[in-house]
């Protein structure tokens, strides 16, 4: 894998499943400076919190016979609607002219509904990516970690 370049200038996009970090270097690639720009959250408690009916149930025919329907999994849901915000919220920065380069960083499962939702005008400034949740370190300790990648 080459080396992330992390030029002054570059943001870097830290997120998950509730949480985003949008982090500009302020910094050079020798000695990365990241400072946080813009931070998105949203309250996505587990499905069970989120249910509130046992799962439907459907008639298979004349029969006596009863099956039970899916319950919905909310809590994915909510995840790949953030997943749309982000997105929607990246295309509005870029299409200002806030950035010219992007580095992703988001587990492999965001990840990859963040990229079916990334407008062009994102998707073509778009460096590097990485397949990792890092929501939850301290800026300082992302710095070591992109800069080790």
């Amino acid at each position: 894998m080459n080396t992330i370049n992390l030029k002054h200038g570059i943001w870097i996009m830290v997120a998950d499943g509730e949480k985003a970090l949008f982090l500009k270097n302020a910094g050079d690639n020798k000695f990365p400076n990241l400072e946080v720009v813009q931070v998105m959250e949203q309250e996505n408690p587990p499905t069970r919190d989120q249910g509130s009916d046992s799962p439907g149930r459907y008639n298979d025919g004349p029969s006596v016979h009863r099956s039970a329907v899916e319950d919905t999994d909310w809590h994915r849901i909510g995840k790949e609607r953030f997943a749309d915000e982000i997105a929607a919220r990246l295309y509005k920065l870029a299409h200002r002219g806030e950035f010219d380069s992007l580095v992703l960083v988001a587990p492999p499962l965001v990840l990859g509904a963040m990229r079916k939702k990334l407008h062009k005008e994102v998707e073509d400034k778009v460096t590097a990516e990485i397949p990792k949740t890092l929501t939850n370190h301290a800026v300082f300790e992302i710095e070591a970690l992109l800069k080790a990648a």
